[in-house]
């Protein structure tokens, strides 16, 4: 069982078709470290976007 489990992990990691394991690991890295970077920005933004959502819907009801 550890065996098939082995070469199917070899064989992924040799796969070379489209784009690679390493390149999306080291992207999904990349968007992880500007997002922690950014955390307070970013939350911020959010905050006021639904903010102005709620405002816009209340109005829209009342």
């Amino acid at each position: 069982m550890m065996e098939v489990l082995k070469n199917k992990v070899s064989a992924f990691w040799k796969e070379e078709d489209g784009l690679g394991t390493l390149e999306l690991i080291l992207i999904i890295g990349v968007i992880i470290i500007i997002a922690l970077i950014f955390k307070n920005q970013i939350k911020t933004l959010v905050e006021r976007l639904l903010t102005n959502v709620s405002n816009k819907s209340n109005e829209f009801f009342e």
